[in-house]
């Protein structure tokens, strides 16, 4: 792969050059990429279908090359990124940067290099006597919590795309090209605790919110407690048990006043021996009986308010599945791995019923920052993880 090949838009890295000039942080749209790729595909010969949100600001795209009657392939990415504000970029975010083997952009490693090697082989899926198909699946808002993909899966469910039920999806996020078999689930909890305000000279007299989200920021650090010391063990992660994190508490306005409201984000991560929605329901079941008798018998109107805002299903494909076998002798590995972020991949197994593994070119370590970079040498690979898997659908 040559420096030059960015000015190729028909080549990985001409194409992640393009990708990267669209700014499709996740607060913006993604329209304008997805214009373009869906204008690229035809210019092959291959129709896409969109699946927009309800503004009709984003969408999601799914494409097949080769017979549709077939079970295959997909090779899946998101097209959002994360926000390049307040970090200190030495090159420009948003116009890719190739320097010592490395290309530099907003995107490049998460995932938009990924995207850019299915998207440089569509000519040679074309031109290849496929006997099984395979489909590009593009969505928005995984960083998020994995939104757009989920109308695109419901869509797939149910036959509305046409084509058989796939027997794969490969979700290309960054794993240095390794086969990632398990991710954990996630669910993010906003809870809003409702109090009654007074001069703090009056303070028994009224709810105090914050003291009442300290209690159940302690129950909720008490159930992290429970899973690291007596919870089930995964040895594949790097934090081998399901954990809980309380990462924002806030809640007051001066010390003489007794505050009338707070606010706490928090959220479990778990491993499939553990149940995300039953912790859950522990920590709403402990306000409702424990603390909020407490807060009504001070004010009626008191009370504390559960809002799961958003999650995602784990990852858990067993090493001997077809898809990781077939994964491996893609890749030319032998060993897998789980990983402790998030992947849309759990759900193309929960929602679509398809097997899945997270495998894609690039380290997860530059990404989100700034600076972000991908190894020249990872999209080759890349390259020829897809050149082997277009072989293996004409078998």
């Amino acid at each position: 792969m040559r420096d030059t090949d960015i000015h190729d838009e028909t080549a990985t890295l001409g194409i992640l050059a393009r990708l990267v000039s669209f700014d499709t942080t996740s607060r913006n749209s993604n329209l304008p990429l997805i214009d373009w790729v869906e204008a690229y595909l035809a210019g092959h010969g291959v129709a896409s279908i969109r699946t927009t949100d309800e503004a009709a600001r984003k969408a999601s795209l799914f494409a097949t090359i080769g017979p549709r009657d077939k079970p295959g392939y997909v090779l899946s990415g998101h097209t959002d990124v994360v926000p390049v504000d307040g970090q200190d970029w030495s090159t420009p975010p948003f116009a890719l940067t190739v320097r010592d083997g490395r290309a530099y952009g907003r995107g490049a490693v998460d995932m938009k290099g990924f995207i850019a090697a299915c998207l440089a082989a569509v000519p040679a899926m074309k031109h290849a006597a496929l006997k099984k198909p395979i489909h590009l699946a593009l969505s928005y808002d995984e960083e998020v919590g994995c939104v757009g993909v989920r109308p695109m899966l419901k869509r797939l469910a149910a036959g509305e795309f046409g084509v058989a039920s796939p027997e794969a999806a490969f979700i290309g996020e960054p794993t240095s090209m390794e086969v990632v078999i398990g991710h954990k689930g996630k669910r993010s909890v906003r809870v809003t605790v409702r109090g009654s305000t007074a001069h703090s000279s009056l303070a028994p007299l009224y709810v105090n919110a914050v003291e009442f989200g300290a209690l159940l920021v302690a129950f909720v650090k008490g159930q992290g407690e429970r899973l690291a010391s007596a919870g089930p063990r995964d040895a594949l992660y790097d934090i081998t048990h399901s954990t809980a994190h309380v990462g924002v508490f806030r809640g007051g306005t001066a010390l003489n006043i007794v505050p009338a409201s707070a606010e706490i984000l928090y959220e479990y991560r778990v491993i499939a021996e553990d149940d995300a929605d039953a912790l859950v329901e522990e920590a709403r079941a402990h306000a409702r009986d424990m603390l909020e008798p407490r807060m009504m018998e001070v004010d009626p109107s008191a009370g504390i308010d559960f809002e799961v805002y958003t999650s995602f299903a784990g990852l858990d494909t067993a090493p001997e599945a077809p898809v990781v076998s077939l994964a491996k002798r893609l890749a030319g590995r032998n060993g897998h791995a789980k990983v402790a972020y998030g992947t849309e991949a759990g759900l193309f197994t929960a929602m679509a019923g398809i097997p899945a593994v997270v495998i894609g070119p690039g380290s997860i370590e530059p990404a989100h920052k700034a600076n972000e970079h991908i190894e020249l040498t990872q999209l080759e690979a890349c390259e020829g993880f897809i050149a082997r898997l277009i072989e293996e659908a004409c078998r």
